[in-house]
């Protein structure tokens, strides 16, 4: 047989053989799409609830430690139930969504039933569970962030000025419920240099996506459309100068962490805390300063930077 009868052959066989559809693919299963739209890669961010105690020196008892490793699992499970909650209510949205439509919820891995039925449950349970296991004050805490996230979620995300408002409470709220955990006083000067430090991250982070959606309109949140870069400039250099006076008098103010080490400790922080809102200011500049924990983890002279702050304010904690 001939190369062309081979040919013809072949094409016969190819036309009388039914095509097999590929096969779908898997969604995965229902428990991995409720810890996927949990979102493991944002918990990282509870690790503020150690702040206050660390701030304190008072971080390393057996009973702080328990304290501490309870209430962030259950600020966790807050931040779950109101991704759960916003997933299930944005679900048809996020199906024309380019990047959203891969969402558990919308990809139909998650019925949206489920999502509202785990995250209702864990936004009950967690401040119940505080209230016995914790305190009032957390617990109360916890509630009253859950119902500004969810009122977030439903129509402050499209107000101006308050969506970074509520954003930047709830990296607040995060510092602040590990004091209340442990009964620790709060200093003013920590709240503010918390606040506008958490402030400057967001609001960097807003600038960014509006330099990178420029003449994209429509491509990322659409309340970025009523901001112009220049006011998000504003506010992030604003923020980013109230948190280095907030610090610095937080570190210079008498009482707290004794003075008695070989090196003023606490004082010198300064300078790493302001190297690390410089260095951080870089990529705000760029437009490229994404999720703050992306941005800490993948630039090392960030990172750097913060290892010596923790060594130095863990010196002064320990009165070396």
């Amino acid at each position: 047989m001939t190369g062309s009868a081979r040919t013809r052959e072949t094409l016969v066989l190819e036309q009388r053989t039914p095509l097999r559809k590929p096969a779908p693919p898997r969604k995965g299963s229902l428990l991995g799409g409720l810890v996927r739209t949990a979102r493991p890669r944002q918990w990282v961010k509870n690790v503020l609830v150690v702040a206050a105690p660390a701030a304190a020196g008072q971080l390393f008892s057996r009973h702080a430690l328990t304290q501490l490793a309870l209430v962030f699992a259950l600020f966790t499970a807050c931040a779950a139930a109101v991704y759960l909650i916003n997933d299930a209510r944005d679900a048809e949205a996020d199906r024309s969504h380019p990047t959203k439509r891969r969402r558990p919820v919308a990809a139909g891995q998650v019925p949206v039933a489920v999502a509202y039925a785990v995250g209702g449950a864990l936004g009950v349970l967690a401040p119940a569970a505080a209230a016995w296991l914790v305190s009032p004050a957390v617990a109360a805490l916890l509630t009253a962030y859950l119902g500004m996230q969810l009122a977030y979620c439903v129509s402050l995300k499209h107000v101006l000025v308050i969506d970074l408002v509520v954003v930047t409470t709830g990296f607040l709220m995060r510092a602040m419920v590990g004091g209340l955990a442990l009964g620790i006083p709060l200093s003013r000067w920590f709240l503010i240099t918390t606040g506008f430090g958490a402030l400057f991250m967001v609001s960097a982070k807003r600038y960014s996506e509006a330099v990178q959606m420029a003449g994209k309109a429509g491509a990322t949140r659409a309340l970025l459309t009523e901001y112009t870069t220049g006011y998000l400039r504003f506010v992030w250099q604003l923020a980013a100068g109230v948190a280095v006076l907030g610090y610095c008098l937080w570190a210079l103010e008498e009482g707290g962490v004794p003075h008695t080490s070989v090196l003023p400790w606490r004082q010198l922080s300064m300078v790493a805390f302001v190297l690390a809102v410089l260095r951080y200011a870089v990529f705000a500049d760029r437009g490229t300063a994404g999720e703050p924990e992306d941005v800490v983890l993948r630039d090392r002279a960030l990172a750097l930077i913060g290892l010596m702050w923790v060594a130095m304010y863990a010196l002064a904690v320990a009165n070396w």
